[in-house]
């Protein structure tokens, strides 16, 4: 089985990629570069002591915890290492390599347009929203999860890739084993669609599974990366629940809301 997947460079898409690897003989990783000092170097969100703060608390460390540092990637694995955003700018017979899979998937990738999205929706391409939908999509949605005390929320969507933005017909859902560490718990859930994405590749009941529209009159918040200010991380680091306030939330988490629910 060839894969293809289109992702970024931090940790967590260097596991996903890895754990790829070990049920696929090729994959192509076409990889959209930010900078792995998120919240220190002045990137995708701004270079400030509160968000530097935010950052390594709550997504640097915890990454570094569950998925490692940056590293090299298997042998089987053909990479197209580009800047964030070139995505869409590629033509087609640049990636030609790697559109003769037997699975897409995306992650983290930049927003897909032309004709490369097409080609992927046409050819069935599984998308990992970090995020519950259809209750919160855009940008940071475990975050806003969490900020709204909705700890029950947070976890992944795996869905089918459609033109627009995280709207496409869902799969199923992936959340994390119960914890009490809200700094910890995003990247568990992430840790969860991985999981949850390679054993259903793996015993091939994603190829079954009926995909889902999302009832959009469902959504509690849709966001955008210039919603998360300084101001709002600094309310959040200030107010953290405590871990049983966490795990209560989670223990009794109303799983008829979501779509076959992985827990990993």
């Amino acid at each position: 089985m060839k894969i293809t997947i289109f992702t970024s460079n931090q940790a967590r898409h260097i596991s996903l990629i890895e754990d790829l690897s070990k049920i696929a003989e090729e994959v192509y990783a076409v990889i959209e570069s930010f900078t792995v000092f998120t919240g220190e170097v002045a990137d995708f969100y701004n270079k400030t002591e509160i968000m530097q703060k935010y950052f390594k608390s709550a997504v640097i460390e915890p990454e570094r915890q569950i998925f490692g540092a940056p590293r090299f990637l298997p042998k089987n694995v053909r990479v197209l290492s580009i800047k964030a955003g070139d995505l869409s700018m590629l033509n087609m017979e640049t990636l030609s390599d790697a559109l003769k899979s037997d699975k897409y998937i995306v992650f983290g990738s930049s927003y897909i347009k032309g004709p490369l999205v097409e080609f992927l929706v046409k050819n069935r391409t599984y998308n990992i929203h970090i995020g519950t939908s259809p209750y919160y999509r855009g940008n940071s949605c475990n975050f806003w999860a969490a900020y709204h005390g909705n700890f029950d929320y947070v976890g992944a969507t795996i869905h089918l890739l459609s033109r627009g933005l995280d709207s496409g017909d869902m799969l199923f859902h992936a959340f994390p084993e119960p914890i009490g560490d809200p700094l910890l718990l995003g990247m568990r859930a992430v840790k969860a669609a991985h999981k949850g994405l390679i054993e259903n590749i793996k015993n091939g009941k994603i190829d079954k599974m009926t995909p889902v529209p999302q009832d959009k009159s469902l959504q509690i918040k849709y966001t955008r990366g210039a919603d998360f200010t300084d101001e709002v991380a600094r309310d959040y680091l200030d107010n953290l629940p405590a871990p049983e306030t966490v795990l209560g939330k989670l223990k009794n988490r109303d799983f008829s809301k979501f779509l076959n629910p992985y827990i990993g």
